[in-house]
């Protein structure tokens, strides 16, 4: 079985995939590090130095490749992977899917401390941060929502998060 997290940046997908990867004791795979690791270059780095074209081809090669392992795997996805090509279909035909939903305000504190890490606000100015992550959310929220099941991450802590999941699954 594959579980597949899915969710805007700073939705927890990394903490939340590792807490449950050694609960449940499968493999974790983040995707953003797996594309890193495989390039040898930071995210910023290839969007820098490759675009983000170059990017969301790789983003998609390496997660179809995941997604055809027979492996137990918690899968921790980028935030723009449901978005492009045919990504969620692909990966709720070959997975579970579940969708961190966090509220806009906890996400503009989370971002906004991590700006340089992440390629796509790193130009923007923390006065506009809200706006543009507003927008952003509400543009990517149709890709999230189809995610096979969605649990809410405000006021609960990773642990919480990690046994509402296992609970969802039936693990």
């Amino acid at each position: 079985m594959i579980i597949s997290l899915v969710g805007y940046m700073g939705s927890g997908k990394s903490h939340i995939s590792k807490i449950l990867s050694d609960k449940i004791n499968f493999k974790l795979i983040d995707l953003d590090r797996e594309i890193s690791r495989r390039n040898k270059l930071t995210i910023p780095e290839i969007f820098e130095k490759r675009g983000e074209i170059y990017f969301r081809k790789l983003e998609r090669e390496i997660l179809e490749e995941i997604l055809a392992t027979e492996e137990n795997i918690v899968l921790s996805l980028g935030g723009g992977t449901p978005v492009y090509y045919n990504n969620m279909e692909i990966i709720n035909h070959n997975s579970k899917s579940v969708f961190l939903r966090t509220s806009i305000n906890i996400l503009i504190e989370r971002i906004s401390k991590q700006k340089e890490k992440r390629p796509l606000i790193a130009h923007i100015s923390d006065e506009n941060l809200p706006e543009f992550i507003a927008k952003h959310l509400f543009e990517r929220n149709e890709f999230y929502s189809k995610a096979q099941f969605s649990i809410s991450t405000d006021s609960k802590d990773p642990e919480e998060i990690m046994n509402e999941i296992i609970e969802k699954l039936y693990l």
